[in-house]
C-alpha cells in the first residue's frame, strides 16, 4: 500500500472511531508509525484529509447500496441487507462524527449532503417503487413524500446516541427507526415477510460465535 493510501485509510478508521475532533495528525502519525510531517507531504491540512476520508466512505456507501439492490431478492430483503452492512459499519462509528464534519469541515459535509439528498433519496425512492410492483409496499404510497421523509430522518438516530450514549445505542436506534419505517411501507404480504426476515435474521445471530477473535 503506498504511503498516502495508507494514512488516508488510517484517518478515515479513527475519524469514523473517535469522531474528527477529537483526532489529531499526531493521533494518526503515532498509529501509523511514521512522522507527522510525512503526513503533511501528502496532506497539507487536516481539513483536507478529511475531505479524502470521507470521499472514502462517500464511495463505499454506494457500493454496498449497488450490492445490496443487486443481490436482494425483493425490496424487502434489500433493507435487511441494507441493515445488515449498516449494523457492521456503525457498530464501531462514533455518532459525533457527522457534527464534527458539519461544524469543522464543511466542505467534506457538503460531500455526504449531496450524496444523501441526491443518491439515497434515488436509493430509497427505487426500493419503494419496487415494493410496490412486487405488492409488498401500498400502492397508494407516495413515493417521493415517503423517500424524502426517510432521508430528513436518517440524522435523527446519531442526534440521539450522540445526545445520551449511556442510554441509546447508535445501531439499536437505526435497527428500530428503519423497522418502523419498513412496517408502515408494507401491505400484509409485506408484513409477514418481513416477520419471516426477521425470524432467519434473529436464527443466524444466534448461530454466530458470541467471541469473535
Amino acid at each position: 500500500m503506498e504511503p498516502k493510501e495508507r494514512i488516508q485509510k488510517k484517518a478515515h478508521e479513527m475519524f469514523l472511531r473517535y469522531g474528527i475532533r477529537s483526532v489529531s495528525m499526531d493521533d494518526i502519525a503515532t498509529q501509523l508509525g511514521i512522522s507527522k510531517k510525512t503526513i503533511y507531504q501528502f496532506f497539507s491540512e487536516k481539513d483536507e484529509l478529511v475531505v479524502a476520508a470521507m470521499d472514502d466512505e462517500v464511495t463505499r456507501t454506494r457500493h454496498d447500496c449497488e450490492l445490496c439492490k443487486k443481490s436482494a431478492k425483493d425490496a424487502i430483503d434489500e433493507i435487511f441487507l441494507t441493515m445488515e452492512q449498516i449494523f457492521d459499519q456503525f457498530s464501531q462509528l462514533n455518532p459525533m462524527v457527522l457534527y464534527d464534519a458539519e461544524k469543522f469541515h464543511p466542505r467534506a459535509f457538503e460531500t455526504f449532503r449531496k450524496m444523501k439528498e441526491e443518491y439515497l433519496l434515488q436509493v430509497i425512492a427505487h426500493n419503494i417503487k419496487r415494493g410496490i410492483k412486487e405488492e409488498l409496499y401500498r400502492e397508494d404510497l407516495n413515493v417521493d413524500m415517503m423517500s424524502r421523509y426517510r432521508v430528513e430522518t436518517m440524522m435523527v438516530p446519531f442526534a440521539m446516541a450522540a445526545a445520551s450514549p449511556t442510554k441509546f445505542n447508535l445501531v439499536d436506534v437505526v435497527r428500530e427507526t428503519m423497522e418502523h419505517f419498513l412496517f408502515g411501507l408494507c401491505t400484509m404480504k409485506g408484513y409477514k415477510l418481513i416477520l419471516k426476515y426477521k425470524e432467519e435474521q434473529l436464527k443466524k445471530k444466534r448461530q454466530e460465535p458470541r467471541f469473535k477473535k
